[in-house]
């Protein structure tokens, strides 16, 4: 039988949505004595304090991670490794430090050099979240039935590879291993190209506007749920745009080779490959797997 898991103290670095809701769940499950919530802007830090998300505060990174079993570090992706190198010096032994980033080759290869000898780094990413930020936009339901992908290196402890994987099997996620490259492929297609098209297609339409059509006042719920995702933060997707480059490079590559491709049938009035095309998608987009809740992001 597994030896409960339980942490003196946690330090969520980033009580936003995605670090906020995966305290709720660590303090209403009992994983953690008490949670320390660290971040830059205050009034985010007091309003997590006064939800009873976190039990206290610190826009300071040493006070918080001080003594701390586990720290989760739930910054933009660009902001990791400069994270964890203030954090370096103050972790104890044994503490466990995961991230929730959605790019992982590029945050393993800077954040491993810098993890003290006997603190274990396990690289993580929950694929949930919402079009909201911020600790008031956290609940501990965001990732029943989500998957979270653990991407291990050769260096991952195994002892800290498991409990990270029971923290997110609490969350009620589905929690998947696999390589980071791989990792980072995959979100490239699934999720990265659709906030790049999402972005393009709403600016494509405010082109309209600046020409004095009132494009966007006619828009109904297609267009909106279509475009959902780029109400996400502009930050935060400029930080996995660099982080993760050539992946989303050669998406789009491949993106805009499709939609050549489509403007050549319309071009050509031909209908019978229109079908087929549409009818490709149709069949593929039926066979998705139906979740609790249409917001999932990065």
């Amino acid at each position: 039988m597994d030896k409960p898991l339980h942490f003196k103290k946690a330090a969520i670095i980033g009580v936003g949505l995605i670090g906020g809701s995966l305290a709720m769940v660590l303090k209403r499950d009992g994983l953690a004595s008490t949670i320390v919530g660290v971040g830059r802007g205050l009034p985010n830090l007091e309003a997590a304090k006064r939800l009873g998300i976190v039990d206290s505060f610190t826009r300071d990174i040493a006070e918080g991670v001080k003594d701390a079993d586990l720290v989760v570090v739930a910054v933009p992706v660009l902001k990791i490794a400069e994270t964890i190198k203030q954090a370096a010096a103050h972790l104890k032994p044994g503490c466990i430090v995961t991230d929730v980033g959605s790019v992982k080759g590029a945050v393993i290869e800077s954040v491993e050099p810098l993890v003290p000898e006997g603190v274990h780094f396990v690289p993580g990413h929950p694929i949930a979240g919402t079009e909201h930020s911020g600790a008031e936009a956290a609940f501990a339901e965001l990732y029943v039935g989500r998957k979270c992908i653990l991407t291990p290196t050769v260096k991952t402890d195994k002892g800290a590879l498991e409990a990270v994987r029971r923290i997110w099997n609490a969350t009620g996620a589905k929690v998947v291993v696999m390589d980071a490259s791989q990792h980072d492929m995959i979100l490239a297609a699934v999720s990265h190209l659709p906030h790049m098209i999402a972005y393009t297609l709403v600016n494509t339409v405010g082109d309209m506007e600046d020409k004095g059509v009132d494009a966007l006042g006619y828009s109904a719920g297609g267009f909106r749920d279509f475009t959902r995702i780029a109400s996400s933060s502009p930050e935060m997707w400029s930080d996995i745009c660099a982080m993760n480059k050539e992946q989303i490079l050669n998406t789009i590559d491949g993106f805009a080779k499709r939609l050549s491709s489509l403007r050549s049938l319309i071009d050509k009035e031909d209908l019978t490959g229109l079908k087929a095309e549409f009818g490709r998608a149709k069949e593929l987009r039926d066979s998705l797997p139906i979740t609790g809740s249409p917001k999932e992001s990065a």
